[in-house]
């Protein structure tokens, strides 16, 4: 054999090495039923990330207050709190599909009702407090619905660590694209014009799901109560060591760290001196560090080691929040933007991924219902206190303190993560995550 021929062969071997060492990063989208959820969503998210940007600058319009701001925030939100676990009984106990589809449908009628009011200048901010408490009813029933239903479209489960990293990554390239078409959109019209987008993309997702075919287990009659499964599901969240520290740390990020994105339109007026477009700038900035930590996500092979990036990144969101208090100018900002979005990013996922793994099949809904309370559940209070701090100290100081209590929940949590690694490895084990040690094969 010549030395040409050999040392192309030993290319060709590398290059296909390449091939498959990546070929792992898309494996959940082998799937039919979540390629489909991948494009409708893909459509659909932009047209909310759009609506968020223009309901911020429209309350801002409207009253000119950091104090609405954060009370429509939690207006928005206070219902996922409260009705999060009753959704989670149903998520368990209904078609997952179906309850999607409801929840898809309504939120359109929700955008659909914001534009109507918005293009004939008839909104004024008790129209705008209504709607978003409507939008927090529905996405209390589909944020555990959505995360439960994963488990269903993606039929193998070793690909369902891939399939949350990669609908992470929808998520932020909508948070990246949909932000700055808002502000481009707000500049040229108004918000209203966000909201009929937003209205119209729900049309996708909803086409997506029709056209799915999903096995749905038959549906066992319960004999349990609903708050007797409420109990349940309670129970298991709260002494199961590693869910709970786990909701514990981001609880505490989402009441502190999350309502940030309340007073982003504070800090594009008042403190960078900008207008709608700067407010898209601020928000698209956070979801290029948020795409980064997601992709960064989808290159794993596995769940192994996202236990410790917990801490490391509520550590990296809060120490990015308090520098971005202390920046003035929007280059600085926008960095430091990046940075607080990966820190973010890499905490919800992660954790989402570490939970979904843990968690059994009969409890998911439920366990996802307060894995949402957790997070969105805690924002409306979150929102209501930065509102109420930036009203007293300003914004660049509310978003130091909240940071630095991030930072101080990162360090707590660590300091409980061999305890935590103890619970998960016989688990990771039993699911061929972790080979076993030599003494237990040899025990079997």
């Amino acid at each position: 054999m010549s030395a040409e021929s050999s040392g192309k062969e030993v290319k060709d071997a590398a290059e296909g090495q390449a091939r498959r060492d990546y070929s792992h990063a898309w494996r959940a989208l082998r799937h039919r039923n979540f390629r489909l959820f991948f494009g409708g969503q893909s459509i659909s998210l932009i047209g909310t990330w759009m609506t968020r940007i223009a309901t911020a600058w429209l309350v801002y319009r409207l009253t000119k207050s950091a104090l609405l701001l954060g009370t429509v925030s939690f207006a928005g939100q206070i219902p996922t709190f409260l009705f999060a676990p009753f959704a989670g009984v149903l998520v368990d106990r209904l078609d997952r599909r179906l309850v999607l589809i409801w929840t898809q449908a309504l939120a359109m009628l929700q955008s659909l009702a914001l534009a109507a009011l918005t293009l004939t200048h008839l909104i004024t901010i008790h129209e705008v407090l209504v709607l978003s408490a409507f939008q927090g009813v529905i996405n209390a029933f589909d944020m555990p619905g959505r995360q439960a239903f994963m488990v269903q479209m993606v039929e193998d489960r070793t690909d369902l660590s891939n399939a949350i990293a990669i609908n992470s990554s929808m998520v932020n390239l909508a948070r990246l694209v949909g932000p700055s078409l808002a502000g481009l959109v707000i500049a040229a019209t108004n918000e209203g014009w966000c909201f009929l987008v937003d209205g119209v993309s729900y049309i996708a997702v909803i086409v997506s799901l029709l056209l799915m075919r999903v096995h749905v287990p038959e549906v066992k009659r319960v004999a349990a109560s609903m708050f007797e499964q409420m109990h349940e599901g309670w129970q298991y969240v709260s002494t199961f060591v590693p869910v709970r520290n786990i909701l514990l740390l981001f609880a505490l990020v989402s009441l502190m760290g999350m309502p940030f994105m309340v007073l982003m339109p504070v800090f594009a007026a008042q403190v960078l001196k900008g207008g709608p477009h700067t407010l898209g700038f601020l928000t698209g900035a956070a979801g290029v560090g948020a795409l980064i930590s997601a992709l960064s996500l989808v290159l794993r092979k596995s769940v192994r080691g996202l236990v410790k990036m917990l801490p490391i990144s509520a550590s990296m969101f809060g120490v990015g929040l308090v520098c971005f208090g202390l920046s003035h100018v929007l280059w600085l900002s926008l960095g430091l933007m990046v940075v607080v979005g990966f820190g973010m990013m890499q905490g919800l996922t992660a954790s989402n991924t570490i939970i979904q793994t843990l968690v059994p099949e009969d409890k998911r809904g439920r366990v996802m219902s307060y894995y949402t309370a957790a997070f969105v559940g805690m924002a409306p209070f979150g929102s209501l206190l930065a509102g109420a701090l930036a009203e007293w100290i300003g914004a660049p100081r509310t978003v130091m303190v909240t940071g630095t209590c991030c930072i101080l929940g990162a360090a707590l949590f660590w300091s409980r993560r061999k305890e935590i690694r103890d619970v998960i490895r016989p688990i990771y084990i039993q699911l061929g995550i972790v080979p076993a040690p030599p003494e237990l094969v040899e025990e079997q």
